[in-house]
């Protein structure tokens, strides 16, 4: 077998091969074979014919065909050896030559990984948000249980923030009303900013029967960025009554019996939620100083394989229809030029950001344990909703467990190279990255 390549970009190449028809001595073999089931000839067992009856009753065209088609598999990936190609995506391969008894040539353009220079790590600094766990954020945190089993009772006082009402609506632009905008008997808790802007405002002071106009730039719709005038009505004033925080509440609502028990429980949550805030940041903003530092060409089949992923996975949450995409799109304001160009830009970042941890892996070399790729396994199973077993099939049947162990041996090459970088918060202090991406933390967070 003889093969060439040509360099079409940086991130492209094109092989040339060309196959000698007495290197496809097997292939021939088996192809024949396979036809011999496939055909019935007077006086021969099935698969007993001999080559000459089969290609008179068949021709050449189909045994060339299914020879082509067994060897170029081996025979790409023998070429990509021989070159020492790092290739990603899939190959896009063109017959060029079949000379029966001779030759079989075919071309492959392919991507290749870019030349990726990765930073030195040690000569990273990071600003990240301070750990902060004050008495506040615990007993905010404490509210939220107790608001968890908070009874509504109606009020007559003015409404204020948090409280709760039953609202009509509806709206005008230029006189004429919106149908599409008018409700009826909507529960709404005042403050929460998710409905219509300037909503909150003009229910604040406003007591049971009363009406009140604003307004209102719309968002969304046919009308989207007309001013609008909007009339409410509150039907019903309730507020929240939360149950007092004594023992018999902690005894009904946790599983302390104290409520020092269920502060100190609290105080800890909260304090680890704050460092995985914590860790999550140092993260982002490593990798984030990194990639800044790193410029290489994308290789754009792999980016046009990302996008079309996307697309698929985000149609397939309308079952497919496109339309209906982007009917909803135009609702949101947004157009599908506008959405086509974000999904590009956002696979374009996912993508540099894969081949850049990719690099980190190569020069860091961290190894990857059986119970580690488990642990992984188990928690991604988790986070879909499915049963390990299932899920575990599922990735042997598609082939993809090699892609879940690239994401463990990206994570632990990453935390590596974080322990060498230099953090601060905030305030100034040191923050020591070991904390969160030692060896020993890294493992923990496997688990």
């Amino acid at each position: 077998m003889k093969s060439s390549v040509e360099k079409l970009s940086e991130t492209r190449v094109k092989l040339t091969v060309e196959v000698p028809f007495e290197e496809l001595k097997s292939e021939v073999d088996q192809a024949y074979s396979a036809l011999a089931q496939q055909i019935n000839i007077p006086g021969f067992r099935r698969g007993k014919a001999p080559r000459q009856l089969i290609d008179a009753r068949v021709g050449r065209g189909p045994l060339l065909e299914q020879v082509v088609n067994d060897m170029l598999p081996s025979r790409y990936q023998q070429a990509c050896e021989e070159h020492e190609l790092a290739v990603i995506g899939q190959p896009n391969i063109d017959i060029t030559k079949i000379e029966d008894n001779e030759l079989v040539e075919f071309t492959a353009e392919v991507d290749v990984r870019p030349e990726i220079t990765v930073p030195d790590f040690s000569k990273i600094s990071v600003t990240v948000p301070a750990l902060k766990v004050d008495d506040e954020a615990v007993e905010k945190q404490i509210d939220q249980l107790r608001e968890r089993f908070g009874e509504l009772k109606d009020t007559k006082r003015k409404l204020k923030t948090d409280d709760f009402a039953v609202i009509d609506l509806k709206a005008t632009v230029d006189g004429e009303e919106i149908e599409e905008a008018a409700t009826e008997g909507m529960s709404y808790q005042v403050g929460s900013g998710d409905l219509i802007k300037g909503l909150d405002t003009a229910l604040r002071g406003m007591k049971t029967g009363e009406s009140g106009d604003f307004t209102t730039t719309l968002e969304n719709g046919e009308h989207e960025g007309k001013e609008a005038t909007v009339t409410v009505t509150v039907q019903q004033t309730k507020e929240r009554k939360l149950p007092e925080l004594d023992e018999e509440f902690v005894q009904m609502a946790s599983e302390f019996d104290t409520v020092e028990e269920l502060r100190d429980s609290t105080k800890e949550q909260v304090e680890q939620q704050a460092k995985t805030t914590q860790a999550g940041a140092i993260r982002d903003e490593v990798l984030k100083a990194a990639l800044a530092e790193t410029d290489f060409e994308l290789p754009q089949g792999v980016v046009d394989e990302q996008v079309h992923a996307q697309l698929h996975q985000i149609l397939g949450q309308f079952g497919g229809d496109e339309k209906m995409l982007n009917s909803i799109l135009e609702s949101q304001g947004m157009d599908r030029e506008e959405f086509d160009a974000n999904n590009r830009k956002n696979s374009e970042e996912a993508v540099r950001t894969q081949l850049f941890l990719d690099a980190v892996a190569e020069e860091e070399q961290p190894e990857v344990s059986q119970q580690e790729l488990t642990d992984h396994i188990l928690f991604t199973a988790q986070s879909y909703g499915m049963d390990p077993n299932e899920f575990v099939m599922q990735l042997q049947q598609s082939g993809q467990i090699a892609n879940l162990f690239a994401d463990v041996r990206r994570g632990k090459a990453l935390a590596a190279a974080i322990c060498r970088t230099t953090v601060t918060d905030e305030d100034g202090n040191n923050v020591d990255p070991a904390e969160y991406y030692g060896e020993e933390e890294v493992e923990e967070g496997a688990e």
